[in-house]
């Protein structure tokens, strides 16, 4: 197996492909910051507004990138997107990050969606990590409060998923349109776990690290189906679920992110927990790959419903998974996997002209141009932070 050469690859990936494209054509030198959107057919819309998740991701995906490789121009965009992160999308009145900016930087949405706290967390703590910034930890820091003191359920534990921007209650806390609107996701606690544990690394405190073993808990005893090995998407209140749907990305995401969590908490009982059910979850979003090396989007059980297209993110997170198999479990098949959808990747989802990633390959082959290039949810994380996962794992 050549790993050395698929890490050698992903460097040249990141390097003259996926991070070049955000410098060069997302850098917003009129109204600051980074565009809203540019679509799949390489258009820039520059009245596109701007959400708090592409910018939060652009932020640590660029600290990342500083930390690792050290190129100056890595921490420009980096401190580009830090402060569109302080200055404009943190409420200063009532704490929290709004939901989108209109084109101008100015508040649109003002929902608290946890979700995008979650990722300002992420960002900021990778910024501290690769400058010694206090600012951005001071501000991670206080959205970490802002999650515990607002979304927190102390009674039947869990977060909540929005708030409106006092931090009220919201009739519609879905994330997307293609969410179903419950109090409780997995989604969101995964993209809670992610930040607290990347501000853990950082920040040795008490409380966080209890919520962070906490998190662990919930996805092995509330989150996690222990009969199939998925991950159950969305929850009442009281933990009930009456979706079945499976999302292979997010299973193997989750997989390597829960492992991560435990590592970096350093608890021995909780990872000697949590490594069977890394296996075990992983081997579950197995049931979604593809004869080509792919991983498909999801399946809905009993509906005899399935969506087969292949997405540029379930891609980028089925070979850090596989990956992780194999740098801890000793698993030469896993690491088979990774190196089959890398082949995929560079087959059918890179595009060698225009730069990044297009949105997905359809089911027939085709090459979906439909959805964004880059815009509210098509950023350089999962892809950005798969080429450097690999980098670091495998230097």
């Amino acid at each position: 197996m050549d790993i050395n050469r698929m890490r050698k690859e992903m460097e040249e990936e990141l390097v003259t492909d996926i991070l070049p494209f955000w410098i060069k054509k997302m850098t917003d030198t009129a109204n600051g910051g980074f565009y809203g959107r540019i679509t799949g057919r390489e258009i820039l819309i520059p009245e596109a507004e701007k959400g708090a998740v592409l910018n939060a991701r652009i932020l640590w995906t660029f600290s990342s990138a500083y930390r690792i490789l050290k190129k100056d121009e890595y921490l420009v965009t980096a401190t580009r997107a830090k402060r569109v992160i302080i200055d404009d999308f943190y409420d200063k009145e009532y704490g929290g990050v709004f939901w989108s900016l209109d084109c101008k930087g100015r508040p649109l949405d003002t929902k608290k969606q946890i979700y995008a706290l979650g990722f300002a967390i992420y960002g900021l703590s990778e910024y501290y990590r690769a400058t010694g910034d206090e600012e951005a930890l001071d501000y991670a820091i206080r959205l970490f409060e802002s999650i515990e003191e607002h979304s927190f359920d102390s009674v039947k534990n869990g977060y909540c998923e929005a708030l409106t921007r006092e931090w009220g209650e919201i009739a519609d806390m879905r994330l997307s349109d293609k969410d179903e609107n419950e109090r409780k996701t997995m989604n969101t606690h995964l993209h809670i776990l992610e930040p607290y544990t990347n501000l853990f690394r950082v920040w040795k405190d008490q409380r966080l690290k209890g919520q962070l073993r906490n998190l662990i808990g919930i996805f092995t005893d509330k989150i996690l189906n222990m009969k199939t090995g998925h991950l159950e998407l969305f929850f009442n209140d009281d933990w009930v679920s009456k979706y079945r749907i499976v999302s292979y990305g997010h299973d193997i995401e989750a997989s390597w992110l829960i492992h991560e969590a435990a590592l970096v908490l350093g608890d021995r009982t909780v990872l000697e927990k949590i490594e069977p059910l890394v296996e075990y979850i992983a081997a579950a979003s197995d049931e979604g790959l593809a004869p080509d090396g792919s991983l498909i989007y999801e399946t809905f059980p009993g509906k005899d419903k399935t969506d087969t297209e292949r997405h540029w993110w379930v891609q980028a997170e089925n070979v850090v998974g596989h990956a992780n198999l194999y740098q801890y479990f000793g698993d030469e098949v896993a690491m088979r996997k990774a190196l089959r959808c890398w082949e995929f990747i560079k087959r059918h989802l890179i595009d060698y002209k225009n730069g990044e990633w297009y949105w997905s390959v359809r089911s027939d082959g085709s090459i979906n141009t439909a959805d964004d290039k880059a815009g509210f949810w098509k950023c350089p994380y999962h892809n950005g932070r798969m080429c450097m996962e690999i980098i670091e794992r495998f230097s």
